[in-house]
């Protein structure tokens, strides 16, 4: 099958960091799917488990964290689909990722693709849809049904991939949504998205907050590095309230400041119940059938910003690239293969 995998981890300008490979076909047993790939989406994880370091690998590794396929065949112990169900899902970050021509994915980590997408619509949403849904739903605990109607959330990075999907839970879940963006095109795709309101990241936030009638917001989304904004944050979220990371941290932060408002911090990483084999890691299963629901009902939109095509190591080393440029606008698609 044809693939598209590194063995040496190479500046994305260097024709080598992603090259073109043609690998065995993997076979699937217990609760695995053989899934025939038809689009992927590449994520700031991509770029981060790319990166220039020492490291060189026995054999080409696949990397690739979001598709949309068919069903090919199943394991022996699969209950949840069958040969020609179309699917989408991020995978585990412990396996061979969705760059090939086929890929195994465990049942319970994938969800039936919306009906309504395209391969392409669907590969933009698997990852950022799980990590929006549990960062808000799991982790701060707000209800997805709208019981927590009128709440604050901030998010901070509202034009990326994860903060367009976050805005559009959030919104749905009655939330009143504060995004950040810095450029006329990042506040109006925010605005597309559904955010109530859109303040600069550049410039201090609090005067910004309180122009809106806020003295602090009950939630923070921090969708990039949070060390920089730190300050601002503990400062910003209301007593009682909740800060969310998923960025890792690579510098000491100051938590005093949320001790007297007895707030919160919660770390969500997508990958956990695959990670650990979590006795609920049926649960990502649940909620990408949710999401399609809601995508097929119109009450969520694929996050697609730009589709390339087809599916090969040039088109994959530019999408890094623009990635890694800082300046991306929600997904970036590549679909079909030559």
């Amino acid at each position: 099958m044809k693939a598209i995998a590194l063995t040496r981890y190479l500046p994305i300008g260097d024709p080598q960091s992603l090259v073109d490979v043609e690998l065995p076909r993997p076979v699937p047993t217990g609760r695995d799917l053989l899934v025939r790939v038809e689009a992927v989406s590449v994520n700031p994880v991509d770029t981060k488990v790319r990166a220039p370091k020492a490291a060189v690998e026995p054999s080409p590794r696949v990397l690739g964290w979001d598709a949309a396929g068919v069903v090919e065949a199943v394991g022996d112990a699969v209950t949840l689909f069958k040969p020609g169900d179309r699917v989408y899902y991020a995978g585990a970050i412990d396996r061979p990722g969705s760059n090939a021509q086929f890929q195994l994915v465990d049942e319970r980590i994938a969800g039936p693709m919306p009906k309504t997408l395209d391969f392409a619509e669907a590969a933009a949403l698997p990852l950022t849809a799980l990590t929006a849904w549990e960062l808000l739903f799991d982790r701060f605990g707000f209800d997805p049904e709208g019981a927590d109607r009128g709440r604050t959330l901030l998010i901070l990075a509202g034009a990326g991939g994860l903060g367009s999907i976050a805005i559009q839970l959030a919104r749905r879940a009655g939330l009143t949504v504060i995004a950040t963006a810095s450029r006329a095109e990042t506040v109006e795709w925010c605005r597309r998205m559904g955010a109530d309101h859109v303040v600069d990241h550049r410039q201090p936030l609090r005067p910004q907050i309180e122009a809106l009638g806020l003295a602090a917001v009950d939630a923070i989304g921090c969708f990039t590095a949070a060390e920089a904004y730190w300050p601002q944050m503990a400062d910003l979220v209301a007593p009682q309230g909740r800060i969310g990371l998923v960025v890792g941290m690579k510098a000491a932060v100051d938590l005093e400041p949320l001790k007297n408002k007895s707030a919160s911090v919660h770390w969500e990483f997508m990958f956990t119940r695959s990670l650990y084999h979590t006795p609920d890691m049926v649960e990502q299963h649940r909620i990408l059938a949710r999401v399609a629901e809601l995508v097929d009902a119109g009450a969520l939109r694929s996050t697609l910003a730009e589709t390339l095509a087809p599916i090969d190591a040039a088109n994959l080393r530019a999408a890094h690239a623009r990635l890694e440029s800082g300046r991306s606008i929600g997904k970036l698609v590549l679909r079909g293969w030559d």
